[in-house]
């Protein structure tokens, strides 16, 4: 088991103690723990075998022996026993938006709350409002918590949906029966929230591919089993389909299956014009629906189906029947940005504020990448929960990303650094002054403490993207999906505002943003805002972000020449350099 596991695990111990009512100073340690595990410069698996985890500071003999215990065996006998000693409804009680382990353990102690049921009936009859601590808002925001909650309950994010899709086509394409294999529904047209997976995979022996899908591991149960078609949970809660079908259909059966259904209609009104019919099993000489295979008319992939519709071929990620037919039908689709096509990102965080890598362990790793930059825009002060920067700590920064550039320079190697902050647009101010600004190469201006006004968030926002010392405004609804719902904001005002300014817009990928909206890039892109796709990272893999951004800015029409990061590094600083006054982009 790698360290960020052992971190993982570490964290919710603590978290299932405080549920528990244990003593701070005891949770407490198994959250220090984690950190001095994530700061970890060498492979714990390393200093586990050579016995020197107890010599590393914070880390007692009882945590010692646990840590050994997970990296050696993948398992904790402490862990598995504690979870179940907490009766599940505690647990759930976790998912709910803002409610913390204190707050679930007062209630459970003083009300007898042990499920959302019983915290539902509890608030909706003003009890909790009653507690110390709690109060008529903090009762409302439970209720709004239960209700998203509820909402979302079989919604899954899509890089979780991608996280379990990709292992199983992978195993799909070894298995010999197995022709072609795709995903299709909303999974394949990369819609940032999904409700199951769809697989689907041709084959002259279904049965034969059904009985080798049920029986991988990962699956939680089996729904249903037919000859040509299984249902399947797997771990994690997430439904998951695979349909069998002959070659022939195949094409005709990813097109029908990926979606979506209001792409789907006008595909099937285009064929109807035309004196045919399409549907999953095929396009057909008819004005019947039919299955006649002497009928079809012959298409080996999806291509040919839209050629057959006098179409070009329309991407997956386009096909929401928002446009896509009528630049098809002139051969005007965009030529889509791939992830390959990103040189580098421009909002990332290090160990400085809230990330967990060093700046050396990032240049190393993103260089390992092939990448040719990467930001450092650590917080500012005013995200003091995020150990944010204050002007000080920000110039001893940019010194140590200038000796690290000098020393890769001298090494041969071209990556580079470059120094930066995610700023806090303050209700009235920028949470750093422009005279420290101007020493930085990029600066992302975040809205993190919103208003619930929708006319002083876009105030606040506007002024950000007239700051000159300001390149691209970061997360703007700030919303968390399946969590928090975006913050009231004027989006096309804000844009206008960008657009007048050269102010880029961040679509930032980490998978619980994925902000801005794929539906407004459509519109930015109308006004020549530019995007900048980035990870937000917080420890080195989260580079792996930047193909989920790549994906979502296809589906928002976006192509190489919109993105700002697509540009390599000396081109890129020009349109970094600022006098003042902004440059056009």
């Amino acid at each position: 088991m790698d360290k960020d596991k052992v971190a993982e695990i570490l964290v919710e111990i603590g978290t299932l103690l405080e549920l528990k009512g244990e003593n701070p100073f005891k949770t407490r340690a198994y959250a220090n723990g984690a950190r001095t595990i994530e700061g970890l410069n060498e492979p714990l698996q390393k200093i586990v075998a050579e016995k020197r985890l107890g010599e590393i500071k914070g880390i007692g003999a009882a945590l010692e022996q646990k840590i050994t215990e997970l990296v050696e065996t993948g398992k904790l006998k402490y862990y598995d026993e504690l979870k179940a000693s907490i009766p599940p409804g505690l647990l759930e009680m976790l998912e709910i938006s803002g409610l913390g382990p204190k707050k679930i353990q007062a209630m459970n102690k003083q009300l007898g709350i042990d499920s959302i049921a019983k915290l539902e009936e509890a608030c909706q009859a003003g009890k909790v409002a009653e507690l110390d601590g709690f109060g008529e808002k903090t009762q409302a925001n439970i209720l709004e918590g239960i209700a998203l909650k509820r909402t979302y309950a079989s919604k899954h994010r899509l890089s979780d949906a991608w996280l379990a899709a990709e292992p199983l086509l992978e195993i799909l394409r070894s298995q010999p029966d197995v022709i072609r294999c795709s995903t299709a529904g909303s999974l394949r047209r990369f819609k940032e929230v999904i409700g199951d997976i769809d697989l689907l995979a041709s084959s002259k022996n279904a049965a034969a591919v059904i009985e080798f899908f049920v029986s991988q591991t990962g699956i939680v149960k089996v729904l249903a089993k037919g000859e040509t078609k299984a249902s399947v949970i797997l771990e994690g809660g997430i439904q998951c389909d695979l349909r069998v079908v002959s070659d022939a259909e195949f094409p005709f059966a990813l097109a029908y299956f990926t979606g979506s259904k209001e792409h789907n209609i006008v595909m099937r009104q285009r064929a109807i014009q035309r004196g045919l019919r399409l549907n999953e099993y095929g396009l057909f000489k008819s004005k019947e629906e039919t299955r006649d295979a002497k009928l079809l008319v012959p298409c080996k992939t999806e291509e040919d189906i839209f050629a057959k519709l006098d179409l070009a071929f329309v991407p997956p990620e386009l096909r929401e029947d928002h446009g896509e037919f009528s630049a098809a039908e002139k051969n005007e689709l965009p030529k889509l940005i791939e992830w390959s096509d990103l040189k580098g990102a421009l909002h990332n965080h290090s160990n400085w504020s809230d990330g967990h890598d060093t700046l050396e362990e990032i240049a190393e790793f993103m260089d390992g990448l092939g990448l040719e930059y990467w930001a450092i825009t650590d917080h500012s002060k005013a995200s003091f929960q995020a150990n944010g920067l204050d002007a000080a700590r920000l110039r001893k920064q940019i010194l140590e990303i200038k000796e690290l550039n000098e020393k890769f320079a001298e090494e041969g190697r071209a990556f580079r650094l470059l120094t930066g902050s995610e700023v806090d647009i303050l209700k009235d101010r920028l949470d750093l002054d422009d005279d420290v600004l101007a020493e930085l190469e990029v600066v992302v201006a975040s809205l993190h403490v919103p208003s619930s006004s929708e006319v002083e968030n876009t105030k606040r926002l506007i002024r950000a993207a007239e700051n000159p010392f300001v390149h691209m405004l970061g997360h703007l609804t700030g919303r968390l999906l399946l969590e928090r719902e975006p913050y009231p904001i004027n989006i096309h005002a804000v844009i206008d505002a960008c657009a007048a300014t050269g102010t880029w817009i961040e679509l930032n990928c980490n998978p619980y943003r994925l902000d801005l909206d794929w539906r407004h890039w459509p519109y930015a892109k109308s006004k020549g805002v530019k995007c900048v796709i980035n990870p937000d990272a917080h420890r080195n893999a989260h580079a792996g972000f930047l193909r989920l951004g790549a994906g979502v800015a296809r589906k928002g029409w976006l192509e190489k020449t919109d993105v700002i990061n697509a540009l390599p590094l000396k081109i890129l600083l020009k349109q970094l350099q600022r006098t003042g006054v902004k440059m056009a982009t």
